[in-house]
């Protein structure tokens, strides 16, 4: 008997970064669900051309991380790609130090994983270091890859800093787990999709609250951005990030990407865009899309 695929059980294809467990793929899967087909990419630049060239539905975009702040190769490929948001995920990001099944914690010499992983666990890893003197720690692309390399090589002194899931997914072990330095270690994520197939992406969460996002660029001259800023003051529109890029072959100048809480077609925002607009050179919208539950 043949089973119709419906519209709640059609899979969505997600391009993401890095190999199966990475932690864009539980992002992903927080945001699709069951309906999630992972299609893994090497580079972020991957991702984006996956969904253009429609081999994916969807991509799942770190932006930006508590800890380590914003991801900007990501930030400037948002104006490279026209791309919209859909939706947003934040994920709390919990490490661990994964081995090689029959591999014990006192074995290990040599600490792979992405070199912003390593960042954000350097007291456990001081820690390690302190009882092994020697104790190599070095940079991979990619946590759950560094999970993929070690199980690979097969070594007795090797271990990798990724998600739970990555060592799921190499049949690995966890050495030990919540070795991050700060808990409260979040990364947020945009799910983008061609314009002509956002109706295709399901909308997640329950939050009513809306966000829109967008990039402006203004004038280098006094006041530019006071202007282009006020309106949203003026309108009672809740900023929620700013964060400014420079702009290619055009020294000192800058192009600033904001977030903040409402839809595009809200009075308020409608009112506040219009006065941007006036004041800016270029804006862009991204997206309007509901605010991720935390």
């Amino acid at each position: 008997m043949t089973r119709t695929v419906t519209a709640k059980t059609k899979r969505i294809r997600a391009a993401f970064q890095g190999e199966r467990g990475a932690f864009s793929e539980e992002a992903a899967r927080r945001f699709l669900g069951p309906r999630l087909e992972p299609v893994p990419q090497r580079e972020f630049d991957d991702m984006f051309d996956a969904v253009v060239r429609g081999e994916a539905d969807c991509a799942v975009v770190p932006v930006e991380n508590t800890l380590a702040g914003s991801v900007i190769k990501n930030y400037d490929l948002l104006v490279g790609y026209d791309l919209t948001i859909v939706g947003e995920v934040v994920l709390r990001v919990a490490h661990n130090l994964i081995a090689p099944r029959g591999v014990k914690l006192s074995d290990v010499r040599r600490v792979f994983s992405h070199p912003v992983a390593l960042a954000q666990c350097e007291d456990y890893l001081r820690k390690m270091r302190q009882q092994i003197p020697s104790l190599e720690v070095l940079p991979a692309y990619d946590t759950a890859g560094a999970v993929k390399m070690v199980v690979k090589n097969g070594r007795h002194d090797e271990a990798a800093i990724a998600s739970k899931s990555a060592a799921q997914v190499f049949a690995a072990h966890i050495l030990a787990s919540g070795i991050e330095s700060n808990p409260q270690n979040f990364t947020r994520f945009f799910v983008m999709a061609r314009p002509d197939r956002v109706a295709r992406i399901p909308m997640a969460g329950k939050s009513k609250e809306r966000k829109t996002s967008l990039v402006f660029r203004i004038a280098n001259r006094p006041g530019s951005l006071y202007a282009s800023l006020y309106a949203f003051a003026a309108e009672q529109v809740d900023l929620t990030k700013i964060e400014s890029r420079p702009i290619v072959g055009r020294p000192w100048e800058y192009s600033f990407y904001l977030d903040f809480v409402g839809d595009r077609n809200d009075a308020n925002v409608r009112r506040a865009l219009a006065a941007l607009a006036g004041a800016a050179e270029s804006v862009r919208i991204f997206g309007s899309y509901p605010r991720a539950e935390t």
